[in-house]
């Protein structure tokens, strides 16, 4: 919504603007009153914008006619409330809807301003209609069960990366099953690697080893991946560790949702959660490493193999914030003569965006789509979907980056150059009364996680 605000100590009016996402735990009742949650932020042109604005709504259409909307948020240091109400009536329905009178309180309840938002039917209507969702519930859990259902020429992955906030050591843990191509029988194997702080790359590999279906996720070659609990060892015991895992976020789908559904695609990608933490211990030559509350992720790929080349970023910008990125260009006749397809995923204050996964891929119908520039030591990925605008930088510095090969299920061989002690800057901008203004920007100094894949 937009308007302004004129505060009882000034003799002009300010514009404002308040984007708010709301969300109830049971469907709206006409003939009642639902109450709502409402995150959000607002901006007040020279005196306030607050990206952690919160509140509630009052729906009640018929029964009070009036949405009351009590939305509190911080200005100068100080938290402000601002509370108001549209009043339905028949006789202007229209107005009623979309116009929302209101007082400003300062946090002692004293009023030090009034004000007025509308709702812009012209360009905002649509986008409201086809925000509406119902919630889908889905456990953390139930995505790290094995998809591969015997079908040759398949890849499919559990991996998780950790940073430890004490050390600044990287963790990461690759466990796959590769189905050949051939229909040979299909075989499960990894490996882990730590990057230290101080001291080089260090990794060991585990299998191969014969696959054994199970229901929980991956278990085989003395690794374990599973709902809450990673544990495993490499290279005779070199390498151990014992790790409890615990989902902070619900899931997050990097590639479209269908596409985990529906593997139409040459591979699809999804976090089971969108960040976690760790707690337990990883040992490597005789070094113990005790993990608390450790940030990172795990993720998931089911797919036909490697891409001709590709980019992944997984970033933790604080403040409960993520960002997800995979850049690549396919193998398949065509599509490999295609610019890297990006698919960006960043969560913030409980929304996603771009809303839709494959936004950043194919923009609309072609024009839009987001570019990336991969090489080494820095790639970047840049675009704008409505009235965003991003760009990332990410430098992998050779001492901090692991080179490994991965073998497809044609036998094919690609090889990808992994950093957990990886830099990062991001930059989100948004259009704002005509500029572009910075909505929000990190720095990232040895705590991203990313990697570029050649053939």
């Amino acid at each position: 919504m937009l308007g302004e605000l004129r505060l009882d100590t000034e003799d002009r009016a300010r514009r404002v603007r308040l984007d708010l996402t709301v969300s109830s735990d049971r469907l709206l009742r006409p003939f009642g009153t639902t109450g709502t949650r409402a995150t959000g932020r607002l901006r007040v042109f020279g005196w306030a914008d607050d990206p952690r604005a919160e509140g509630e709504v009052e729906i009640s259409p018929l029964a009070r006619r009036r949405i009351r909307y009590r939305v509190t948020f911080t200005a100068g240091g100080r938290r402000m409330t601002l509370d108001g109400w549209k009043s339905l009536t028949a006789r202007r329905p229209v107005a009623s809807m979309t116009v929302l009178p209101y007082t400003l309180h300062d946090e002692d309840g004293v009023r030090i301003g009034t004000g007025t938002l509308r709702f812009p039917l012209a360009t905002r209507l649509l986008p409201f209609l086809a925000s509406f969702r119902f919630p889908r519930r889905q456990e953390p859990g139930a995505f790290l069960a094995p998809r591969w259902r015997g079908e040759s020429g398949r890849t499919e992955v559990w991996y998780t990366t950790v940073t430890d906030p004490d050390t600044g050591t990287g963790l990461w843990l690759h466990h796959e099953l590769t189905a050949p191509a051939d229909g040979s029988a299909p075989y499960a194997h990894g490996w882990a690697a730590v990057f230290p702080e101080n001291g080089p790359v260090r990794h060991a590999r585990f299998g191969p080893a014969p696959w054994k279906p199970q229901g929980r996720g991956f278990d085989a070659a003395g690794a374990v991946a599973e709902p809450g609990r990673l544990t495993g060892s490499a290279e005779n015991g070199a390498l151990r560790w014992n790790l409890a895992e615990r989902p902070a976020d619900g899931p997050l789908f990097t590639f479209p949702r269908w596409s985990w559904r529906h593997p139409v695609l040459p591979a699809a990608q999804v976090l089971p959660a969108a960040r976690a933490s760790y707690d337990g211990t990883f040992t490597h030559d005789g070094t113990t490493l005790t993990l608390t509350a450790a940030p990172g992720a795990s993720a998931r790929i089911y797919g036909h193999g490697n891409a001709r080349r590709w980019a992944w970023l997984h970033a933790d910008l604080g403040g409960a914030a993520v960002l997800e990125i995979v850049a690549a260009v396919s193998t398949r006749p065509g599509l490999r003569r295609l610019p890297p397809l990006v698919f960006l995923r960043l969560r913030r204050h409980g929304r996603t965006w771009p809303r839709r996964g494959e936004r950043g891929a194919v923009g609309w119908a072609g024009p839009g789509r987001f570019r990336a520039d991969i090489a080494l030591p820095t790639w970047t990925v840049t675009g704008r979907a409505g009235l965003r605008r991003i760009r990332v930088q990410v430098t992998q510095p050779p001492e901090r980056t692991l080179t490994l090969d991965y073998t497809d299920p044609d036998g094919r061989h690609a090889t990808c150059r992994n950093s957990e002690r990886a830099d990062a800057h991001v930059l989100l901008e948004r259009w704002w009364f005509g500029g572009w203004r910075t909505e929000a920007e990190w720095t990232l100094s040895g705590t991203a996680h990313a990697e570029v894949g050649t053939r």
